[in-house]
């Protein structure tokens, strides 16, 4: 798995990406571990853990020569990824179009088709307004207010109520006050960015969950699961009878 060197996952209990701020991470029961060489990366195979580089152009693909490559940079585009980084090629969301840039598309939109494995064509676009849960879309989001470096107030976990500071985000060196961003429900905080990352304006920050069941902020999700299993399904698809004897 590559990543850049500041990740910005919210939902960071259950990210591997978080083995780049902490060295290793548990997630159920998968564990991933930050490695700096191809020498560590080996090592953490023989323990059955996921490798997590610090690689944010992919360098590790033109020397790797992987059997698959997944694509799941959730920049809601394609940034670079071709049909021919690899034997199968996997592009997970909008911006992808199998049989031109992937073999594969998998749907993250929430819906009747979430997770499902395309074979022709493209995800559903990106609408900007996140999924329902509970009965609340946007208004479940914690959105930084100004640009500056984020600081938690709660933590993953806690359960806070509507008008909560939740977090601020404190001005560059000589800028005014900090900016609370506050709770717009009640609910429990399911996901938090690290203190210390650099935030711009409106960017996402945190995700409360108003069905306050504390355990699903340390589980994996209903939507990354079948996001995953479509993803799956894609690899034993695909090597299995090979990309070019898929049909429509």
């Amino acid at each position: 798995m590559t990543e850049t060197a500041a990740p910005t996952a919210v939902r960071r209990k259950v990210c591997f990406s978080q083995a780049v701020y902490e060295g290793r991470v548990q997630v159920e029961d998968a564990a991933a571990v930050l490695v700096r060489d191809d020498e560590e990366m080996l090592r953490a195979f023989a323990e059955r853990r996921i490798a997590v580089f610090v690689d944010p152009s992919g360098s590790i693909l033109k020397r790797c020569n992987p059997a698959v490559v997944v694509d799941a940079i959730m920049a809601k585009k394609n940034t670079g990824t071709a049909l021919n980084d690899a034997p199968v090629v996997i592009g997970v969301g909008p911006g992808f179009i199998a049989g031109i840039d992937c073999h594969g598309v998998v749907e993250t939109m929430r819906g009747h088709t979430l997770g499902r494995l395309i074979l022709r064509g493209s995800a559903l676009p990106n609408t900007g307004v996140p999924g329902d849960i509970g009965g609340y879309t946007a208004e479940r989001l914690l959105r930084a207010g100004a640009d500056g470096v984020f600081e938690a107030v709660a933590e993953i976990g806690d359960t806070v109520q509507k008008g909560d500071i939740a977090a601020v985000v404190r001005p560059a060196a000589g800028g005014p006050g900090s900016v609370p961003i506050h709770a717009e429900i009640s609910g429990i905080v399911r996901g938090l960015l690290p203190s210390g990352i650099s935030v711009t304006r409106g960017m996402k920050a945190g995700d409360i969950d108003p069905r306050c069941e504390w355990e699903h902020c340390f589980t994996v999700s209903d939507k990354a699961l079948a996001i995953a299993g479509g993803v799956l399904e894609g690899i034993l698809r695909f090597t299995l009878s090979g990309p070019a004897q898929e049909q429509p």
